[in-house]
């Protein structure tokens, strides 16, 4: 019975919820649970008054200005389990700035670190942010495994949720409740799929050095501060010293058909770069990689071929409509 606690916490007492994948479909998403307030789940990591807390602690705003960063971090580790927040991003000139949302165990395992990653890259005015995923294991940054995709709604006009569900099984990133991507544990990533403990953090910094096209664009100060919001931030895990067969799901955990339809149409209209796709950085695909006839549909940078799918300008459709 302990061996399958995470799916129980995640899968039964409504933590899955019917929500629209678009052109009148359904899928079940997760739900969030009970969302902590600042001082009960996080703890400031560095910007001092660049960190700013409102509604009795329930929403964040983390700034960059010239002075600094800032950012915060879970005040426990979690092996696997549902981590999300509710952000909004900065409006008007945001080139070089990054928002990250991920999981990390860098501070404890220096060399031999996992991090699953949310980044947002900003754009200079009138083109819109992408979001980044990427996963590492074991200190492979070496090898990156990194996506980029064009969000199909204006991520700095209102709130949007993100999620990471991690499993000893499966990852997978959320976007409003709609899977983007899913990383299933394989013989060939070996020790490469993430598999200790881990931190939940939000920073937002300057990568001018290679944010935004390739750091063409730099963060310009005149626009500061920037400001990320942060609310409903959701801890739901197993925390590090629970008996680790308490945070291993047996079965059970295949993403249900009608989501990964949901998760296919995301991928083929909105992803601008896939790293099993870019034959220059990796002659040979990553092992895990199953490259198919859809390959075509990218250069050999990993870039989509798309136009329309690079280049999304003011094309964002209303809040709720069909991806």
């Amino acid at each position: 019975m302990a061996s399958r606690l995470l799916l129980a916490v995640l899968l039964a007492s409504s933590a899955w919820v019917a929500a629209s994948a678009g052109a009148g479909d359904e899928v079940m998403v997760p739900r969030p649970a009970a969302a902590l307030t600042f001082g009960e789940g996080y703890t400031q990591l560095f910007g001092d008054s660049n960190l700013r807390l409102h509604g009795d602690g329930k929403r964040v705003h983390i700034s960059l200005d010239e002075r600094t960063g800032s950012g915060f971090a879970s005040q426990g580790a979690y092996l696997h389990g549902l981590f999300s927040a509710s952000i909004k991003l900065p409006s008007d000139y945001a080139a070089g700035v990054v928002v990250a949302f991920y999981m990390s165990n860098g501070d404890v395992y220096e060399k031999t670190h996992d991090e699953l990653d949310f980044e947002f890259l900003g754009n200079v005015k009138g083109k819109e942010w992408r979001v980044q995923t990427n996963v590492y294991g074991d200190g492979s940054t070496a090898v990156g495994r990194e996506e980029r995709y064009g969000l199909w709604f204006d991520p700095t006009q209102d709130f949007h949720r993100y999620a990471i569900l991690w499993t000893n099984r499966t990852i997978v990133f959320y976007v409003d409740g709609t899977p983007i991507r899913e990383v299933v544990r394989s013989e060939a990533m070996g020790a490469q799929f993430p598999s200790k403990p881990m931190s939940l953090y939000a920073t937002i910094w300057d990568g001018s050095s290679w944010a935004t096209s390739g750091g063409r664009y730099k963060v310009d100060y005149k626009y500061a501060p920037y400001v990320a919001e942060f609310t409903d931030l959701e801890l739901h895990g197993c925390a590090h010293d629970q008996a680790q067969s308490a945070c291993e799901p047996e079965g059970g955990s295949a993403m249900p058909t009608r989501q990964r339809a949901a998760m296919e149409r995301v991928r083929a209209r909105h992803m601008t770069y896939g790293y099993c796709y870019d034959r220059a950085r990796y002659p040979a695909p990553l092992p895990e990689c199953r490259v198919g006839t859809e390959a075509a549909m990218y250069l050999p940078s990993g870039e989509a071929r798309s136009s329309d799918r690079r280049r999304h300008g003011k094309r964002h459709r209303r809040a709720g409509a069909a991806l």
